[in-house]
């Protein structure tokens, strides 16, 4: 109301002294009362669940996994067996000018990951874990091969993998290849194997899925891992020292339960 308004209401010079007649709930009353009964119970029955989550060992484990492989590492590594089928195969050129087949490398188990060269995110951390992996192989890192294949359309010489490769210490692996070629002969290969590769322009960041596959040594796909990063308020991408060392743990013991 405005200072320029007058209330027509008459107020009350008393209080009122008779009581207001007491009235019968009517049916909105027991209507409103068994709503909040049950929402009551519900909500009574959804804390005790999540208290039971909370305590319940975190168990569950995909089946078909190698024994070797813990649950909580299969977990880390979103480790998951895929139907066993002929991994498809290319040609292509590694950073060493060696043109090769990935037939030829039947007889000894493959870790393949899609990897861009010009990558500062994912890719440097899934090449440390490889670093890690083949170390933690010992003398059994000779049945094992790992290999990239390029993403980044933009960079794609041999000089680019050469350079890559030597940065993050990936030719330190005896059997490291990063494979490129022509963008056709590249997309073949993404398209293949079911990788989404977007390429904003010359300069953006690559986007491409990121996932590792086990290939046993007659060529046939057993396995997939997921590879992740965190990330500092910086945007810059990172994993503590025990989960780098923990991926290449859980990738050498996925080769050698494939490799015998």
């Amino acid at each position: 109301m405005s200072a320029d308004e007058v209330s027509t209401t008459p107020e009350p010079s008393e209080p009122l002294s008779s009581p207001l007649p007491r009235s019968h709930p009517g049916p909105l009353f027991f209507v409103l009362l068994a709503v909040a009964v049950v929402l009551t119970s519900t909500l009574a029955v959804l804390a005790v669940l999540n208290r039971v989550h909370q305590s319940a060992p975190q168990t569950l484990r995909v089946s078909g996994l190698p024994a070797t492989v813990s649950t909580p590492l299969a977990q880390l590594m979103t480790l998951s067996p895929v139907p066993a089928r002929a991994a498809p195969t290319f040609t292509l050129t590694d950073q060493q000018s060696r043109t090769l087949s990935l037939r030829s490398f039947r007889g000894r188990t493959v870790v393949l990951e899609f990897m861009d060269p010009h990558c500062v995110d994912i890719c440097p951390l899934v090449s440390r874990e490889f670093v890690d992996a083949n170390r933690d192989l010992g003398g059994g890192a000779k049945k094992v091969v790992f290999m990239a294949v390029n993403v980044n359309p933009y960079f794609e010489s041999v000089a680019n993998m050469a350079t890559f490769s030597n940065r993050h210490q990936l030719n330190t692996i005896a059997s490291w290849h990063f494979f490129t070629g022509s963008t056709a002969q590249l997309r073949a290969v993404w398209h293949s194997y079911d990788i989404t590769v977007e390429v904003p322009s010359r300069n953006a960041d690559i986007i491409h899925t990121s996932i590792i596959y086990f290939i046993d040594p007659s060529g046939r796909e057993r396995y997939v891992a997921t590879p992740y990063a965190q990330y500092t308020k910086n945007h810059r991408a990172f994993l503590p020292g025990a989960t780098l060392a923990s991926w290449g743990h859980g990738i050498a013991l996925v080769a050698k339960s494939l490799a015998g």
